[in-house]
């Protein structure tokens, strides 16, 4: 039975921390029963993109640094990084505060921008990655992932961390392959299930909610979590913020496939009782999602852009930087700018495939996802015929 340990953590003290991790992780079992002693360690924190610290983009550079502290008290060998969706790896750590704490501790970056084809026969959906060889040259993967809204996905958390594994600009690629949530999400499951990271965890002390996983809001959480099932994790991610952990595809593919369990009395909760953390006010999109597949009889052409939600650009907040054209990855671009750049971009929606790439890395909290009259009565509908299941 896998164990979720809820650690309550209030602030980012680093004593704090690293007390409440290292009981975390021996409540599931100690880093003993997981990782060898002998294995080479990645400690995988999301970089999606380089912020500072109180921008809630990354892990805390505490909850990083206590990590470190744990697996160097074990004498493991330890390296660390990710490959953020643009931008180099390392400037990426530097501005999100977690190069710092590495170099203090003589951690070195491992190599995040280039890597390998790898064949997964075994897939369901995805039978090759492109892996950065960072990630193929570890033993042992440690996913340390946020607490995190995310449109596309509902949620960010251990699941959708390991795409970081996938180096460059490839991982846009991924959105033109599989271009609703229900796909792309069993993609995430198949990556997990050809990387085998062997413990999660998921700094939850200020999650962010709304407009994830860049622009949201901060939401005080007071939690660490940690586990080996990312499944497992994610499901009581969810179960904190009131959200029915069946409207997170990752989730339910996860369990189908044989990566984890979401259901509850398949897990064992360690550590503080799970009802004292709920927050049924974080602001989070509480429907299941209906694939947006283009292939979805229900959504032709003609149709589309009355049903389906739809990045859309604050003309106030747009600094005209161009960053959300840059990383549309559909060819001929879903977005770009009419003319000069004196005014915001314009969408073509008969393009875009609702991937959310330049809402996810808008630097100015310009972009958000609004759904349509007609969407918001179909995801209710879903939503009333989901709970009579």
């Amino acid at each position: 039975m896998p164990k979720v340990a809820i650690i309550k953590c209030e602030s980012y003290d680093a004593e704090q921390v690293f007390n409440a991790l290292k009981k975390g992780i021996a409540l599931i079992g100690g880093i003993e029963k997981f990782i060898g002693k002998k294995d080479k360690v990645l400690l995988k924190p999301n970089l999606l993109k380089g912020e500072k610290p109180d921008k809630l983009v990354s892990p805390h550079p505490t909850v990083f640094e206590a990590i470190i502290r744990i697996f160097k008290e074990g004498r493991y060998d330890v390296f660390y990084g990710d490959s953020p969706i643009f931008g180099a790896p390392e400037k990426a750590a530097k501005q999100a505060g977690l190069k710092e704490v590495a170099d203090r501790h003589h951690i070195k970056m491992g190599e995040f921008t280039t890597g390998q084809i790898i064949h997964y026969p075994a897939g369901k959906v995805s039978k090759q990655f492109e892996i950065a060889q960072a990630a193929l040259e570890a033993n042992s993967i440690i996913s340390i992932c946020k607490m995190k809204t995310h449109e596309l996905t509902r949620i960010t958390g251990a699941i959708k961390n390991q795409l970081g594994c996938v180096y460059g600009h490839n991982k846009a690629a991924f959105h033109t392959k599989f271009t609703d949530a229900i796909s792309f999400s069993k993609m995430l499951v198949d990556l997990n299930m050809l990387l085998k990271p062997k413990l999660f965890i998921m700094d939850g002390i200020i999650a962010m909610e709304g407009n994830g996983p860049i622009s949201g809001n901060s939401s005080k959480m007071n939690a660490l979590l940690i586990s080996n099932d990312p499944v497992a994790l994610d499901a009581t991610f969810c179960r904190m913020i009131d959200l029915n952990p069946e409207y997170v595809p990752s989730i339910m593919y996860g369990k189908e496939y044989g990566l984890g369990t979401w259901h509850e009395n398949e897990i064992e909760l360690l550590g503080e009782p799970l009802e004292t953390f709920i927050n049924k006010n974080f602001d989070v999109l509480r429907s299941p999602i209906i694939s947006e597949s283009t292939h979805n009889p229900v959504f032709t052409k003609t149709f589309r852009s009355l049903f389906l939600r739809k990045p859309v650009i604050d003309d106030e907040k747009c600094q005209k930087c161009g960053i959300c054209v840059d990383v549309c990855p559909v060819e001929g671009k879903a977005l770009a700018f009419k003319g000069d750049k004196s005014k915001p971009p314009v969408y073509n929606y008969s393009k875009c495939i609702r991937c959310y790439c330049c809402q996810e890395t808008c630097p100015h909290k310009a972009i958000s996802v609004k759904t349509p009259t007609l969407g918001k009565l179909l995801l209710y509908r879903a939503s009333r015929s989901w709970i009579k299941k």
